[in-house]
């Protein structure tokens, strides 16, 4: 098991330069994670530089509130993945979740996922876990589900606690195989990888900052948001 081939490596803090972002991309591709987790702004540059490389490229979509609305979602999924990003990690509105408005969420979720599909992307959900009781993490994740997205992922790592057990439990429980669940947030040593993997996850999301830590082992920078 290659823990590295399990990893999103996310450079989505906002205040990062040009060159920040380039030279966190170079690390991604050293280390050979799975994906970059890039801003929207910043797809074409890593499209670019992963071109030929073992990583390939992810996006965020109305990151980190996700209260864009649905329109709006559905066509930057278009505009992202006509970019070439491959992969789209949408926030879903858990505001909605939180009021029980569980139509609402899924027709956002479908219409990015309608968008995403048919430009040979995949989609991910982002529930932001801290903000919902488990019942609610279990409704959200069947949503997912019925809305045809391919994965379900805990949090942002922008807001409130990022992945715990009781939730990742939760979501591999009532996914039963049917979708593929990313915990993230707060994964910031091998210790933690590995015990979403034995879990049962298929993916991680790691700070731009934990890559090295979890790839060769060391100590945690615990001052990293995600």
């Amino acid at each position: 098991m290659k823990i590295n081939r399990y990893l999103d490596h996310a450079i989505l803090n906002p205040e990062m330069t040009t060159e920040e972002v380039k030279a966190s991309i170079e690390e991604a591709i050293r280390y050979e994670t799975k994906t970059v987790c890039v801003r929207g702004c910043d797809i074409k540059m890593a499209v670019e530089m992963c071109r030929g490389t073992n990583t390939e490229v992810c996006c965020v979509l109305d990151f980190p509130h996700g209260h864009g609305g649905k329109e709006a979602k559905a066509a930057l999924a278009d505009i992202y993945t006509k970019q070439g990003a491959v992969e789209v990690d949408m926030v879903m509105n858990y505001g909605f979740a939180r009021s029980g408005e569980w139509d609402r969420v899924e027709e956002e979720i479908e219409a990015v996922t309608k968008a995403a599909h048919q430009n040979g992307a995949i989609v991910k959900v982002i529930l932001e876990t801290s903000q919902l009781n488990q019942d609610q993490i279990a409704e959200a994740t069947e949503c997912s589900i019925r809305a045809h997205a391919d994965f379900v992922k805990t949090s942002t790592g922008f807001h409130g606690e990022g992945a715990t057990a009781e939730a990742v439990q939760t979501m591999l429980d009532t996914s039963r195989g049917r979708i593929k669940v990313k915990p993230s947030g707060g994964i910031r040593n091998l210790e933690t990888a590995l015990k979403f993997v034995e879990m049962g996850v298929d993916r991680l999301g790691v700070g731009c900052n934990s890559t090295r830590v979890i790839c060769e082992g060391g100590k945690a920078d615990e001052t990293e948001g995600y």
